[in-house]
């Protein structure tokens, strides 16, 4: 039996499931599927059309599944899907995805068993896996990709088409132009990568093995001495794979992810490479004319 408070607002064509609590002044619009054991502290608001999967937890004031705030978004029925055991706390924004067509599908996604915490704000067509935690006012844009076990230190703020890979720990404060390589730990304005995130591997039980294998790669990737160009990148690469360092699956992923990055990255970054829209579709916004600049 779920329970809902008389001055909560609740659209007829919101579905509602079993044991949800919906606290006082809450509103839940047309399009929202609710799963069982949610709770919606006072004043949350979610907007369709999103699917809440179960157990999730929603703090006064957070707003999830508002439009994009996309030039080129044009009303499409675009959604938010979330999965299970997220926290969402005070003031936390996630917005629906752009159009159906383009690399997201349409959709913003947030995995299960995550914590977003007060202010972070989660752009349109985002994707984030599972087991991540953001810190206080963590801003991402529109299409970036954060994969499993992610921790972002509060004041972030990352660019648009960004993917950080798995287990990658980002110092708070911290400026994120381009891709942040797996299992490492990047702080500062420039994203430098400062070390292996040793602590996050262990607390996932990742063995020492594999860890000292990771630590060995880092040592020939990102050395404080020595050139950082992409020539000697490579050169780092290539060694790694001769030497045989890549039969531990760990090491593998990271060769894998960086040779993306140098391959296929626009600015550093992989997802910028897919990106599909166009000055057109903005146009709207600025009049549907082309301004004519002269000198």
């Amino acid at each position: 039996m779920s329970e809902i408070h008389p001055t909560a607002v609740v659209d007829s064509r919101a579905e509602i499931g079993h044991d949800v609590r919906i606290g006082p002044f809450c509103f839940v619009g047309a399009g929202v599927q609710i799963g069982d054991g949610c709770v919606l502290h006072p004043h949350a608001t979610l907007m369709g059309p999103m699917r809440l999967g179960c157990h999730n937890e929603i703090f006064p004031h957070a707003t999830l599944g508002a439009a994009p705030q996309d030039l080129k978004y044009k009303g499409e029925p675009t959604q938010l899907l979330v999965g299970d055991h997220n926290v969402f706390r005070e003031n936390v924004t996630v917005h629906r995805g752009t159009e159906v067509d383009r690399q997201s599908g349409g959709c913003t996604r947030i995995g299960n068993h995550n914590l977003l915490m007060v202010g972070v704000h989660v752009a349109h067509d985002c994707q984030v896996g599972d087991n991540v935690i953001l810190a206080n006012q963590v801003q991402l844009a529109g299409h970036i990709r954060l994969e499993d076990r992610v921790t972002v230190g509060g004041a972030s703020a990352m660019h648009h088409f960004v993917t950080v890979g798995r287990y990658a720990y980002i110092g708070g404060a911290t400026r994120v132009t381009h891709d942040v390589p797996p299992y490492m730990k990047v702080q500062g304005y420039d994203q430098e990568v400062r070390a292996v995130n040793v602590t996050g591997m262990q607390r996932w039980h990742i063995d020492d093995e594999s860890i000292a294998a990771v630590k060995r790669a880092f040592r020939l990737l990102f050395a404080r001495r020595g050139n950082r160009a992409p020539g000697r990148t490579l050169e780092a690469l290539r060694e790694i794979e001769h030497n045989g360092m890549i039969r531990d699956e760990h090491v593998r992923y990271l060769v894998e992810f960086l040779r993306r990055k140098l391959d296929i990255g626009v600015y550093g970054r992989v997802r910028e490479h897919f990106r599909s829209d166009s000055d057109q579709d903005r146009q709207s916004f600025y009049g549907g004319a082309t301004t004519e600049h002269t000198v």
